[in-house]
């Protein structure tokens, strides 16, 4: 009885923290889990970056980094978030095609990206992209799933303490992997194809033409060595969409995207 009684306090927290982190995503009006303060996010953030800035290399190629930092602070300024400190660096790593937006407007990317980037056009993709993760607030969503994840998991050891060890086991077993891919790698999914829709928008509010994106993601799946997309397991079991399914909804945002623009044309007197 105190078993059963404990587990349901626990699932009555959850509930009750679901209901007091309830948030919206800015642009596309998701509704979302966080459980985490944008100041508690900010400074893991800030913590993370400074770790991974002091155990890097960082390029001193100033042609690339001045690139950068004139790209990187026109999406900034689209992103009209005044209470991040922004900083954009470049780190020297030509095996790592990658880069990140930490909490709090913390920017790194690798060398090894660029010749996938290719122009000023390819960087502002991968910065819109980047910088909609932090604006969307992905990595306070992601520690929120996971510290739900944790309720969940003390309250099936609560329920099944005086079930045999070899049934326990069985049991968090099943329960980790139903969450791992039945609701953290959707979510994770849906994370990457939101920041592919906010980056579009921020990319056209800072002057960028949104069909670039469009030629970088196609150049990035070659890159990566992307395969396959035809096999529904395979695209089950990513945390990124596949190329294809990432071109059409690109393709799909645009025209909202591009709403968003600057208008150039002057009214008919």
């Amino acid at each position: 009885m105190k078993r059963t009684y404990a587990a349901s306090a626990a699932l009555l927290a959850v509930i009750s923290l679901f209901g007091v982190g309830c948030q919206t995503v800015p642009y596309t009006g998701r509704s979302h889990l966080l459980l985490i303060s944008a100041s508690e996010e900010n400074a893991l953030g800030t913590q993370a970056y400074q770790e991974t800035l002091r155990k890097a290399k960082l390029s001193g190629d100033s042609e690339k980094i001045n690139l950068l930092r004139r790209v990187g602070h026109r999406l900034a300024k689209a992103a009209d978030k005044p209470n991040f400190q922004w900083e954009f660096n470049l780190i020297e790593d030509e095996k790592m095609i990658n880069a990140f937006c930490l909490p709090g407007g913390k920017v790194a990317v690798y060398t090894g990206i660029w010749p996938v980037m290719q122009d000023e056009d390819g960087l502002a993709v991968v910065l819109g992209h980047e910088i909609a993760h932090a604006l969307a607030r992905h990595g306070a969503e992601r520690m929120s799933q996971g510290m739900l994840a944790n309720f969940g998991g003390q309250a099936l050891s609560v329920l099944l303490a005086n079930q045999p060890a070899r049934a326990r086991e069985l049991y968090g077993q099943a329960y980790g992997l139903g969450v791992g891919v039945g609701i953290l790698l959707p979510y994770s999914r849906a994370q990457e194809s939101e920041a592919d829709h906010i980056g579009l928008i921020l990319m056209v509010k800072a002057g960028y033409d949104p069909h670039h994106a469009l030629k970088f993601w196609e150049r990035m799946a070659k890159a990566t060595g992307e395969k396959g997309e035809n096999n529904p397991l395979t695209k089950y079991l990513r945390t990124h969409p596949v190329g294809e399914e990432r071109q059409k909804n690109i393709e799909r945002w645009i025209p909202e995207a591009r709403k968003y623009g600057r208008r150039t044309d002057t009214p008919a007197p």
